[in-house]
């Protein structure tokens, strides 16, 4: 026994509390391990929002903080400033060198621009876990905004989010940098992607981008965090069918698909937006290479039954076990998911479908992702009629402990 479970990852309860889109606002922030801003800090990227958000996010009392920015944070896109500031802030150009310092030069918070780092939680209080994370602030071109990129042809030119005002020039924007290239810098180790852009097909309403949902269900790291589709906030847990099959325009296929219902959604209640991934209530945890669940505070660590876990089908509440946190099944043609995956989910590769590994080398158990957009602002840029907002979604994952 001791043998084999030196050979299996051993995993501990992580909570993230994850914000996007939050355009100057400071919400309440609820606790949690580790926070993840997935851009749109501000409207305009001027040094004083700015400001007021990294203050904002440095008292934040969290072990880790983790920031990207977006296509409305102008001025952290060096390139793009130069070219259109003028345009955007008009007689008050902004310091770009100040504005990037206030994230680049942050103690306490971890900015990344189309990078990723190794998070490791050391405090004795803290689940003692680390994660790969790989952060990038790009979203597909829609007018003149920072960050942006050419979907590529063929793609489906969805209606984009509306991102217009009379301070958002609109003119014809220069090329960028291709999908393909862009997204292929994931790594394919990446525990937690975060992106500002949500990939198509999930948690998007349609406008979010083809070429990252290729490469997310290739890479199918454990969470992928995103926002910039305000209406479209919320969670889904996607399976992926790892035995080969593609679509040479969107990748792997998925095996099942359940949408997240926010249990707690009425932002006046002080109950958290729960996203539970781990198996506390009775749950099936997030099906990922297999681990020993170690609990906090060193108490004695139980074996996880991960194989009896990733086969049974029997109910249809897989992130959530309360009597409100259901999620809405979509497989397929909605296929009923009790039973087995190999009676509701046929091998057969139809015409035009390739049959490769798509297996990370390193991890070939990837078998499911949660796919998360937390933004804030509920109504689009510039908030005709008022800004609305919802909560912070918090996410309960299992990840690596370093000790």
């Amino acid at each position: 026994m001791d043998i084999a479970l030196n050979n299996v990852p051993r995993t501990r309860r992580t909570r993230i509390v994850c914000i996007s889109d939050t355009h100057n606002s400071t919400p309440k922030l609820p606790k949690g391990d580790v926070l993840i801003h997935a851009g749109d800090l501000t409207n305009t990227g001027s040094y004083s929002e700015l400001s007021k958000a990294i203050q904002w996010l440095e008292k934040a009392d969290f072990e880790r903080k983790i920031v990207i920015a977006g296509n409305h944070d102008m001025t952290l896109d060096r390139n793009f400033y130069l070219a259109h500031g003028q345009r955007i802030h008009g007689q008050n150009p902004q310091d770009l060198e100040k504005c990037l310092a206030l994230l680049e030069a942050s103690t306490s918070i971890t900015y990344l621009c189309h990078s990723s780092a190794t998070i490791r939680l050391t405090d004795p209080k803290g689940p003692g876990t680390e994660f790969i994370v790989f952060g990038s602030p790009y979203s597909p071109r829609v007018g003149l905004w920072a960050f942006s990129y050419d979907r590529e042809e063929g793609c489906p030119k969805n209606s984009a989010p509306q991102e217009s005002s009379d301070s958002a020039p609109q003119a014809s924007p220069s090329s960028g940098p291709a999908a393909g290239e862009l997204w292929s810098s994931i790594p394919p180790n990446a525990d937690i992607v975060i992106t500002h852009t949500p990939p198509y097909g999930y948690c998007d309403a349609s406008l979010g981008c083809e070429v990252l949902r290729k490469v997310i269900s290739e890479v199918r790291p454990r969470l992928h965090i995103c926002g910039h589709v305000h209406q479209a906030r919320g969670a889904e847990r996607v399976r992926w069918d790892t035995r080969g099959a593609i679509r040479p325009d969107y990748g792997p296929f998925e095996l099942a698909v359940e949408r997240w219902v926010d249990p707690n959604p009425d932002v006046t209640s002080a109950k958290i937006s729960l996203v539970d991934l781990t198996a506390r209530r009775g749950n099936r945890p997030l099906d990922f290479d297999g681990h020993v669940l170690l609990k906090r505070h060193h108490e004695p660590h139980q074996r996880a039954s991960t194989e009896q876990e990733s086969t049974s089908r029997e109910t249809r509440t897989l992130l959530n076990s309360g009597a409100h946190d259901q999620l809405t099944a979509r497989a397929g043609s909605d296929a009923d998911l009790g039973g087995s995956e190999a009676a509701n989910f046929p091998t057969t590769i139809g015409s035009g479908l390739q049959n490769r590994a798509v297996e990370p080398a390193d991890r070939p158990n990837r078998r499911e992702t949660c796919i998360v957009n937390c933004s804030i602002a509920a109504n689009s840029y510039p908030h005709t009629g008022g800004k609305i907002f919802r909560k912070p979604i918090v996410v309960d994952l299992n990840l690596p402990v370093w000790r």
